[in-house]
């Protein structure tokens, strides 16, 4: 399973928006409650195994 990163660009609402730090790519649109609790804009995430975690 391929290992991606991101930055979350931007919150909204109960939605946030990734933009892949890794490679140029569309941001992703995804739920809040996929992602842990304590991501604020700004925060860098690794996605590996199905999870989302801070680095």
């Amino acid at each position: 399973m391929e290992t991606k990163y991101y930055i979350v660009a931007r919150i909204d609402g109960d939605y946030a928006w990734l933009k892949r730090t890794d490679m140029e790519e569309e941001p992703l649109f995804i739920a809040r409650a996929l992602l842990p609790q304590e991501i604020d804009e700004g925060t860098k995430l690794k996605y590996e195994m199905l999870q989302y975690e801070i680095i």
